[in-house]
């Protein structure tokens, strides 16, 4: 055992050939430019690192929301990946050991036999030789990683079992955010329905009043037909907004796993604050957002294989062993007379491979550089995700409070040409514009608190959803400890 810790020792004290990973400098501003003249009125302080829905402070939403990572099946499947993932790590560390195998075998032989003849020409027979051989043989090999190439391959199969967590935590986060983005648009739908039942209300008591004024003779049987005709269109689009509801909770019954039949979720109302997470620095972004993360480390992945190619430009090590016993009969087998050993060790160096090591080199190189790339544009994407939900944010707020004066203009408006119609100043399509003029109005502020909502999510996903790099699992937890192992 010694003296294979000394060779262990050995082995691990020679030079990993290759690239040293480090990371790469990209692009980082210092600020964000959407928040320029802009401050935030309330600003949620801190996202709940394990549940950064509850800002919204829904509870039904929070129910929803807790079944996700448990249930999701896209969820599930990273997770499983995740799992291959370290299982991988262990299959390159075990190229560290030697591989021991036993073998135990019998063999019977015959030779000999038949007829023979004599010096004075008589002929008789000899019987067969027939002998049996007991085989008792243990043997082992060691491929020594004189030049760090199973190193180096240990080394990138811990980034990728990082990049594969930081993947697992970004489809968490994905989803979520996919759950509570489906949510508000349900909800907006609820509100849509009931404004579609309210102004229903509105408009069957508009049409008792042009059947009054045509029965007293003041009002065309025109007018009662347009009245009537309002009235259908609404309902028909109360009816049609029961259609998006039902879509919107199947894809929440979907992403929490489970069939659309087996969730029902009650209507409520569309939530009327909107919550803000300050977005902090620019350069803080980099260790808040998984999808960073595993490119950042696909970069270490890639790196660590240039090293594995580079090792093949240079001789291979192996040792052989072998120790064991060959005799006749089983009883006596294990004894000095019948033991075979031997000793043996190999060193290979191809002298002629037309470029293919060469070749092989920079394919790896390439990969790397391809990996910078993608690492770069994934930091200039974020950036992008998080200017866009601030000036979504920014912008929705003041045409939320410009449309909020448009529909009490409307509404004021309605109310006063219906009094001037039932006194006769007006025409009735006087009513009937202005009607639909608040009704529009009214679903544009729909539109625009549901959208402001929805900004409120992405900015929070983009922001990485109160999720850290130094959650990714390290190597030293993706590897089993071992004193020969470094």
């Amino acid at each position: 055992m010694r003296r294979l810790a000394l060779a262990a020792s050995l082995a691990l004290a020679a030079c990993t050939v290759g690239p040293n990973y480090q990371r790469p400098a990209t692009i980082v501003p210092a600020h964000y430019k959407a928040l320029s003249g802009w401050v935030i009125a309330q600003p949620e302080a801190a996202i709940n690192r394990g549940a950064w829905w509850s800002i919204f402070d829904d509870q039904t939403l929070d129910s929803l929301e807790s079944q996700v990572v448990v249930s999701n099946q896209t969820i599930r499947a990273d997770a499983a990946a995740y799992a291959q993932a370290r299982a991988l790590v262990d299959e390159a560390r075990a190229g560290f050991y030697p591989t021991l195998s036993a073998n135990a075998g019998v063999t019977r032989q015959s030779s000999g036999g038949g007829s023979v003849t004599a010096s004075n020409g008589s002929q008789f027979s000899t019987a067969p030789l027939t002998t049996t051989d007991y085989t008792l043989e243990g043997s082992g090999a060691w491929d020594i990683d004189l030049w760090g190439s199973i190193r180096r391959q240990v080394e990138s199969s811990v980034a990728a079992a990082q990049v594969s967590a930081a993947d697992l935590a970004n489809a968490e986060l994905s989803e979520q955010a996919a759950l509570a983005s489906d949510y508000f648009q349900l909800r907006a739908a609820d509100a849509d329905e009931k404004l579609l039942r309210d102004t229903i209300t509105a408009y069957r008591n508009t049409l008792t009043i042009t059947e009054n004024q045509y029965a007293a003779g003041t009002a065309a049987r025109s007018d009662v037909l347009t009245a009537q005709v309002q009235l259908q269109n609404a309902e028909s689009a109360a009816i049609g907004a029961e259609v998006a509801r039902a879509e919107f909770e199947h894809a929440i019954a979907v992403l929490i796993g489970k069939p659309p039949a087996d969730l029902t979720i009650p209507p409520g109302t569309l939530q009327a604050d909107v919550p803000i997470v300050p977005p902090g620095l620019p350069s803080t972004l980099l260790e808040r957002r998984p999808d960073i993360a595993a490119a950042e480390r696909t970069m270490a992945e890639e790196n660590a294989l240039i090293g594995v190619q580079v090792a093949a430009f240079y001789p291979a090590l192996d040792l052989s062993a072998l120790f064991g016993y060959v005799g006749n009969p089983l009883g006596s087998l294990i004894r000095l007379s019948d033991r075979v050993w031997s000793l043996g060790a190999a060193a290979t160096d191809p002298l002629f491979e037309g470029g293919a090591r060469t070749a092989a080199v920079a394919a790896a190189r390439a990969a790397y550089d391809e990996s910078v790339a993608n690492y770069r544009q994934t930091v200039l994407s974020a950036f992008q995700g998080v200017e866009d939900q601030l000036a979504s944010l920014h912008i929705l707020a003041d045409q939320y409070r410009a449309q909020q004066a448009a529909v009490a203009s409307a509404t004021e408006a309605v109310t006063i040409t219906l009094n001037e119609y039932e006194a006769g100043t007006v025409a009735y399509t006087s009513v009937v514009v202005a009607q639909a003029t608040q009704l529009a109005d009214q679903e544009s502020l729909l539109t625009i608190q549901q959208s402001r909502l929805l900004a409120s999510v992405s900015l929070i996903e983009n922001l990485g959803g109160g999720w850290s790099a130094s959650e990714l699992p390290s190597p030293g937890s993706l590897q089993q400890s071992n004193p020969l192992l470094p």
